[in-house]
């Protein structure tokens, strides 16, 4: 049957709708926003018809536009879900600070009847600024575009090349968005084309298609997808933010990649779990080609990105003469925190990151007011202890040193100056760790170098017990933990006269050469074991951090010295890698999931430091924050609203709901 490609009519729409279980909205270009923030300008006009949407070039860029408009705002500290929906970071359990969602999943309080942070039919903080932005929604829109403009009796005004570069980003971004639903829900119903308004209900009423059948076809999507995508973005003024061939073969990357990881291949758990019609919707017999596959895909995705400038990132433009040790720290940070850096394979311009960095920074004098620097999110024990020693091991595999009872104290050296305020007394779990632990955390006695510390490399430090300056004495704002995020918050955050913070604002990126060179070293090590390239990947990101190879530092300093030689060893030291490289970024939720790890991780106590505390004998106890419950293997998947399984009856409910 012909999809539609003239007038959208709004009856059958929400026929259509109603029938996935999506929230009604009128299918056309009404109501939804630009945001003065994001480089891409969405929507301006209302559209009424499609016909009226293809005739012209300028029209049907807005169209495109509104597809982009879907993207998950995952620099935003409530709609990325991976921040608050596990172990990493957690806030004040009385909601009075921040309403989250995600934080409710990972309090154990997720529900079948209106679910939080669906995506499926983008409501409760999963979909955007007031819930506008479905992602079947954005996925139809996809749709649309692609159809409407492989007609080329379609805007007669735009140029051959131009046209397949718009077409290969509408399949991107359809792509995408069935990849986040997959990576949420698990098996999904993959749309192929517009279903038309009037089909027939077995048309419209969907099931979920089978895991590895959907990995081919969106695959297949992002491989036509690049071939028209272009390598570089060339006009930076009015297309930042736009995807590129590296964008689209990286997310290729990453979906093999989780199509290779055991909660997808050959997940037993899965047995039983099939449509109605009885298609099994998971392979529960485990495919070890799959490792191959991503590995091939995310080695030609770096070979791609490389070959067109991106590279680790190192700032080499200090103006200070500073040392090494905070030039180290600083670009750690700036490697996620510089806007659009060589590092950068992909920014989501539609998200940025004023608030998330208010957020989390803390105050660093008395003057600065808390409604500045709210410092809500709180890293917890268990994710500061997840950072490697000065040596860069793991700190109980360290045979120099001595981590077994944190709540010891010790007095800063100078040896110590540069990451902990000399002469300042501290818990023993704050000593000798790695440079990512003192760029990316910050807690009490913590030195902050930034900009306008200038060559005073200790001009700024932190104190946090409770009556200090950056204590938890405020009613709604403050830190949990007594850990704080410092990595999201760029350096050149600046204090203003009247104590007011002035931050920098960057585009969330959703994509760094980092996170691929460790998704390739994970991949290659499961195909061949730990093989010399496999170190060489994991050791470039462990060289802009400041640390030895791995071979090296397990060599000299771990108690297990021959653990990198075995796939099992090298595939924990890659999995702490990730965790520590990509803290904070909301993707270790996600790893820990496809790791198949979530049932032991998020079964843990969370831990802090007693924040209400006026001395060190009372600040420094650990104090149980939460006991987390995960259910397995309910838990790994999002459930689906009860209402969308009424409303279309061959949709099955996820396992355990």
């Amino acid at each position: 049957m012909r999809t539609i490609k003239k007038k959208i009519l709004k009856q059958g729409v929400q026929r259509l709708y109603k029938a996935l279980g999506m929230s009604i909205m009128v299918f056309c270009l009404i109501g939804l926003e630009s945001c003065e923030e994001t480089f891409l300008d969405v929507v301006p006009d209302n559209v009424v018809t499609i016909d009226q949407a293809f005739k012209l070039r300028n029209e049907a860029e807005k169209y495109l536009f509104t597809c982009y408009s879907y993207l998950p705002q995952n620099g935003d500290a409530i709609y990325n879900i991976g921040f608050l929906a596990g172990n990493e970071t957690w806030i004040a359990p009385n909601d009075a600070a921040l309403n989250s969602y995600a934080f409710d999943i990972a309090r154990s309080l997720q529900r079948t009847s209106n679910p939080y942070m669906d995506a499926w039919e983008g409501r409760f903080q999963a979909a955007g600024p007031g819930d506008l932005y479905p992602l079947y929604d954005g996925i139809r829109h996809c749709n649309v575009f692609i159809e409407n403009m492989e007609d080329r009796s379609n805007v007669p005004d735009i140029s051959e090349a131009e046209r397949l570069r718009w077409i290969a980003e509408g399949k991107f971004l359809k792509a995408y968005y069935h990849y986040y639903l997959m990576r949420m829900y698990g098996a999904i119903p993959i749309i192929r084309n517009v279903i038309p308004v009037d089909a027939p209900e077995n048309e419209i009423q969907v099931s979920r298609d089978p895991i590895d059948e959907s990995v081919d076809y969106l695959a297949n999507l992002l491989d036509e997808a690049s071939v028209h995508l272009p390598p570089q973005i060339v006009d930076t003024q009015n297309e930042l933010g736009r995807v590129t061939r590296q964008a689209a073969l990286g997310i290729k990357g990453e979906l093999l990649l989780m199509a290779a990881s055991p909660l997808f291949n050959g997940n037993t758990d899965m047995a039983g779990y099939t449509n109605n019609d009885g298609t099994p919707l998971f392979n529960t017999t485990y495919d070890p080609t799959k490792w191959q596959r991503a590995a091939t895909a995310i080695k030609n995705a770096i070979d791609v990105a490389e070959a067109n400038g991106h590279k680790i990132y190192y700032k080499n433009d200090f103006t200070f003469d500073i040392s090494e040790t905070s030039k180290t720290k600083v670009q750690i940070r700036q490697a996620l925190c510089e806007p659009f850096n060589e590092e950068v394979i992909w920014s989501n311009t539609k998200s940025t990151t004023y608030w998330l960095q208010r957020i989390c920074m803390m105050p660093l004098s008395n003057v600065v007011p808390a409604r500045e620097a709210r410092m809500i999110f709180s890293p917890t024990i268990g994710s500061a202890s997840k950072f490697y020693t000065k040596n860069g091991v793991p700190i109980d595999e360290d045979k120099t040193l001595d981590f077994s009872d944190i709540t010891k104290l010790r007095e800063a050296g100078p040896d110590d100056a540069l990451n902990i305020f000399q002469g300042y007394r501290t818990s023993i779990l704050n000593f000798d760790r790695e440079p990512r632990f003192y760029a990316d955390l910050g807690f009490d006695g913590a030195v902050f170098y930034k900009q306008d510390s200038y060559a005073d490399e200790t001009k700024f430090h932190i104190e946090s017990k409770f009556q200090d300056y950056a204590g938890s004495f405020d009613a709604f704002d403050f830190n949990i933990s007594g850990y704080f995020i410092k990595k999201v918050v760029n350096w050149e955050y600046n204090f203003n006269s009247d104590g007011g913070g002035s931050y920098k604002i960057y585009a969330w990126p959703e994509l760094r050469l980092a996170d691929m060179y460790l998704q390739y070293a994970e991949a290659l090590n499961e195909v061949s074991g730990p093989t010399a390239e496999v170190l060489e990947y994991v050791d470039a990101i462990r060289a802009r951090a400041g640390l030895e190879g791995v071979a090296a530092s397990w060599q000299n300093y771990s108690t297990s010295p021959s653990k990198y030689t075995t796939k099992e060893g090298m595939r924990e030291i890659i999995h702490r890698e990730r965790t520590i490289e990509l803290a904070y970024e909301g993707k270790n939720y996600w790893d820990v999931r496809r790791w198949k790890k979530a049932v032991r991780e998020f079964n843990n106590p969370i831990k802090g430091w007693n924040v209400f505390g006026t001395t060190e004998s009372s600040y420094y106890q650990v104090l149980t924050l939460h006991q987390q419950r995960f259910v397995s293997p309910r838990d790994y998947f999002w459930p689906i609203n009860e209402n969308t399984l009424i409303q279309n009856p061959n949709l099955v409910q996820s396992p355990g709901w």
